[in-house]
């Protein structure tokens, strides 16, 4: 975790942003934000190739839609690697980029503050 130098820097550097779309929070949730997209990114993270099916039977709830159109989107931010071998039938896996892995300290962070919060409760 950061100091508490860095943290009130970084709270200086926030009260001086124009707006937010300046602000280093927001562009990352506009990259990893949404229902799914923690989800997914957690699913890759456990293992290190995924098939669509198996990430399916892993989060609860998500249509075939809405998971093939995330997975295309965290792709194109170059989170997520996609490689199809050309076999019938067409074989599809999924594992994360060193951008995606670079995610793991985030995700401890929030796990850590998840538990500080629910003590408190």
């Amino acid at each position: 975790m950061a100091n508490e130098q860095k943290l009130q820097e970084y709270l200086n550097l926030l009260k001086e942003l124009e707006n937010d779309d300046e602000c280093p929070v927001k562009c990352t949730l506009d990259i990893i934000g949404g229902r799914w997209k923690l989800r997914i990114l957690l699913q890759l993270l456990k293992k290190d190739i995924v098939r669509f099916n198996e990430l399916k039977r892993g989060i609860s709830e998500i249509t075939n839609t809405m998971l093939s159109s995330s997975l295309h989107e965290l792709e194109n931010d170059r989170l997520v690697k996609r490689v199809q071998y050309n076999e019938m039938p067409v074989r599809v896996e999924y594992s994360l980029t060193d951008y995606g892995k670079s995610l793991l300290p985030l995700f401890y962070e929030i796990a850590v503050w998840w538990n500080k919060y629910c003590e408190r409760i």
